[in-house]
């Protein structure tokens, strides 16, 4: 199990008056995979939001993240505990907190973590509205994700779910682990003797003049080396090789 789903999980992720019950779904489901667990609303527009069908069906699998998740009345109650404040929103025009980027911004950050111990607090506004000037204020810093200027509208889900996985690659990231087994590489013994089976099938082909061979063979012993050919691989152009001869000796 991932440290990041022990009790010293130091995130906490707070919605504002999420109106989409997929939204919560969706957002407990971002977390999951980043390997965060702690989900508090603040004023949801449905009381019964985390046990609604529609949330239970967008979460995918993280339901544990929902039956965890907290309801509290004020973002005050919801930023309890929290140290460093996060707010996805624009810097208000008079004056307000500074603006980091998720890159740059979370890495400093997570050395900031990392000596101090900071419990940090992601904060999103309801889907219509965003965050109210107020509700930045009390944050430490707002982050600002680079996208197309052109169009810069996100889902809020889709914002949690790039939010989290930055956050999680600043704190270290996830090993990945392969799905295939390495390669069984095939020694040069095994190339030369089936380039010699080719060889063979090719001269039954036609297609090689053992008297005027040229650089057929070299060639094609420069290309198998590129090629770096597996143990299946040599058995695959060994069988090719002896269907050719097989065929052309009937």
């Amino acid at each position: 199990m991932s440290t990041a789903s022990q009790p010293t999980d130091p995130t906490r992720f707070i919605l504002i008056g999420t109106s989409h019950p997929g939204n919560v779904g969706a957002t407990a489901r971002a977390m999951k995979v980043m390997g965060f667990s702690e989900l508090v609303l603040v004023q949801p527009r449905f009381a019964d939001v985390l046990i609604q069908e529609e949330t239970v069906a967008m979460a995918s699998g993280a339901a544990d993240i929902l039956v965890r998740a907290r309801v509290v009345d004020t973002l005050a109650d919801a930023l309890e505990g929290v140290t460093f404040a996060i707010g996805t929103a624009m810097t208000p025009r008079d004056f307000g907190p500074p603006t980091i980027t998720p890159r740059e911004g979370l890495a400093n950050l997570a050395r900031n973590h990392i000596a101090v111990g900071h419990k940090v607090g992601f904060v999103f506004g309801c889907e219509r509205h965003g965050m109210s000037n107020e509700d930045v204020y009390r944050c430490h810093a707002v982050i600002s994700i680079p996208t197309n200027p052109d169009y810069g509208s996100l889902n809020l889900s889709q914002a949690v779910q790039l939010l989290s996985y930055e956050w999680r690659m600043a704190l270290g990231g996830f090993p990945v682990e392969a799905r295939t087994p390495d390669a069984d590489l095939a020694s040069g013994e095994a190339v030369q003797g089936m380039l010699g089976h080719l060889e063979r099938a090719l001269v039954q082909l036609g297609f090689l003049d053992p008297a005027a061979p040229k650089k057929l063979m070299p060639r094609l012993n420069q290309l198998f080396n590129r090629a770096e050919l597996r143990q299946e691989d040599i058995h695959i152009l060994r069988g090719i090789a002896k269907a050719i001869i097989e065929r052309c000796q009937r």
